[in-house]
């Protein structure tokens, strides 16, 4: 619990408390702005001075670093683990803690002595794993946040002082507008004793899988897209590329360089020159045989006895010497026709021999070329074998960076798999833990009910469900809709929180609601929080602080007996006059 809260500041208003219900009053005069009700009387700044206190920052914008308060200090009383400690903090030195009065021998971290100021001092960060080990049993780190993804005792212990600055008052399972979904899971999943590393190991899980979203964008995008592709299109480029290679690697342990290898090139082509020159000379030839052969069967002697019988028919009669001179003529015709077929023949022959004699000299070129043709692929050039040597380097170039990206898409598609077995295998863990763990889940459950019973005639109910995207937990009322319903389960589900958390022992000893949370509410539903919570804080043995406008006490709605008054700070503050705030003047 908290014993004392106070400053160097000489108009700060030093609060005590007492066990059980504490409730801090504020006088809000008529026209008095919402700026002024924070900032001017100081209930949001005592919750955020308590957050400060222990472990919380004070940024640029946060109101301890407003000028004013550059040199002030704050200490504060209070049990950590049942043991009194008394810190000092300013804002000036907000990395460092004084500790003023206190047993620290059991402290996961100690203090050091301070030589120039003699007191002992604590680094914040150490500071929050003290408080993080005593406070809520964390185990102690070198991270003052703890492992990676689990719970934190800042987050832990903002469920117990919920902050309007922050968004505390959106949903009962978030402290903070920024506070991520896993957080959520993790903190809650711890207060109320479940196992908090399968929600951790899930977010794990998440960030992996959101950097395989985004590598995958950015190859589809073409910042990696010549680099990944599909496993299965690049098995097949590197098993061709490698069959190319181990051919061509073939072709060139093989291989034998010819000298003059040009020169024998420049021989084949001149004999397969003269070669098709020769066959050309013989085509011809071939033609010209076939035309004199056709000459001499077309050669014949006239038919003088058909121009005989044409005079006859003519009636003429031919005298006995022109007879004679038609058998000299037939004689003489008769004569030529053989010489012309005798020169025909001759022409023949001769043809016939230039092709045999060209036949003879392709044969010849032809078995010389086929000679050069042997030496020619027995081997190659020099040049043909330094472009084969750099067209395997180039190959196996290539081939490597087809194996690397294979091997990237393979590993990327394997991942992938990992990821959702893995995703299914917390799933299964969580399933078992929530099996395990009923009595726990049946505890937090009927502790809500109970709470939300004693506001509502209909019983809220709370809700523990484990999803394959780690545990949800859904808090209801069932109720006629009201202003002030949301704010009411974020009442009962804190008090929730705060009764199993004592008895278990883990727990800061106090809970605090700002007024906010009480804004909309039922004048009727306050009444019974408030006399809940000074019930259950009796019962429980914690501390139960409130800060509540004046106007907004349910005093008719009390029961007979509840003795409001008696659970009142003696400290009231007001905006009325500009020394009525805690920090007993105003500040921007």
């Amino acid at each position: 619990m908290i014993e004392r809260l106070e400053s160097s500041l000489d108009t700060f208003k030093t609060l005590t408390f007492k066990p059980g219900l504490n409730v801090i009053l504020a006088q809000k005069s008529p026209g008095a702005t919402d700026l002024q009700t924070r900032n001017g009387v100081g209930k949001s700044s005592f919750v955020e001075l308590i957050h400060f206190m222990l472990g919380g920052s004070a940024g640029a914008k946060h109101f301890l670093s407003a000028e004013s308060l550059a040199e002030a200090s704050f200490s504060m009383r209070f049990d950590l683990a049942k043991q009194p400690v008394e810190i000092e903090r300013s804002p000036s030195n907000a990395k460092q803690i004084i500790i003023k009065n206190g047993d620290t021998s059991s402290w996961s971290r100690a203090p050091k002595l301070d030589r120039k100021s003699g007191h002992l001092v604590i680094s914040n960060t150490d500071w929050r794993a003290v408080l993080g080990n005593k406070m809520f049993g964390l185990p102690d780190t070198d991270d003052d946040e703890g492992t990676p993804f689990g719970p934190s005792f800042r987050s832990l212990f903002s469920y117990f002082a919920r902050r309007q600055n922050s968004g505390g008052f959106a949903v009962p399972q978030q402290h903070s507008t920024k506070q991520q979904p896993y957080d959520q899971q993790v903190s809650v999943t711890y207060l109320l004793g479940l196992d908090a590393s399968i929600p951790r190991e899930l977010q794990e899980v998440r960030q992996r899988e959101q950097a395989l979203v985004v590598f995958r964008r950015a190859a589809k995008d073409g910042a990696f897209g010549e680099f990944v592709g599909k496993a299965a299109d690049l098995r097949t480029k590197v098993a061709v590329q490698e069959a190319r290679i181990a051919k061509l690697r073939e072709q060139l342990s093989t291989f034998q360089v010819v000298p003059q290898y040009s020169e024998y090139e420049q021989e084949a082509s001149r004999l397969t020159g003269q070669i098709s020159s020769l066959l050309n000379d013989n085509s011809a030839d071939a033609t010209l045989i076939a035309q004199l052969r056709e000459a001499v069967q077309a050669e014949a002697p006239p038919r003088y006895a058909e121009v005989k019988r044409a005079y006859e028919d003519a009636g003429i009669v031919l005298p006995g010497l022109v007879q004679k001179r038609f058998e000299d003529v037939e004689r003489f015709h008769k004569s030529i026709v053989e010489n012309r077929r005798s020169h025909l023949h001759a022409e023949i022959e001769a043809a016939e021999e230039r092709t045999r004699e060209r036949d003879r000299e392709k044969r010849d070129l032809d078995a010389r070329r086929a000679q050069v043709m042997m030496v020619l692929k027995s081997g190659g050039a020099l040049e043909h074998f330094s472009e084969l040597q750099g067209e395997l380097s180039r190959l196996e170039g290539q081939v490597e960076v087809l194996r690397k990206r294979f091997e990237a898409a393979e590993t990327l598609e394997r991942k992938s798999v990992d990821l959702d077995v893995e995703r299914a295998r917390l799933h299964t863990r969580l399933q078992d833990d929530h099996h395990e763990q009923k009595d726990v889940i049946t505890e937090a459950i009927l502790a809500f009910e109970e709470l939300s019973n004693a506001l509502y005639e209909r019983a809220g109910s709370l809700t523990i469900n484990d999803t394959p995207n780690g545990p949800s937990f859904e808090v209801k009322i069932e109720a006629a809709r009201s202003k002030g319903i949301n704010n009411m389960q974020i009442f009962c589900f804190d008090m929730m929180l705060m009764e199993l958390a004592v008895r278990r022992g883990r727990s800061p000893g106090f809970l605090i609601h700002d007024s906010h949370l009480f804004d909309g509410v039922d004048a009727r539903q306050r009444a019974h929080a408030l006399e809940l919570g000074a019930e259950r804080a009796a019962k429980l043995g914690f501390q139960y602080i409130v800060t509540l406008n004046e106007d907004e006490i349910p005093s008719a709605e009390f029961r007979k007996g509840f003795k409001f008054d008696d659970y009142v700070n003696p400290v009231r503050l007001t905006d009325a006059t500009e020394t009525g705030g805690l920090f007993g003047f105003r500040f921007d």
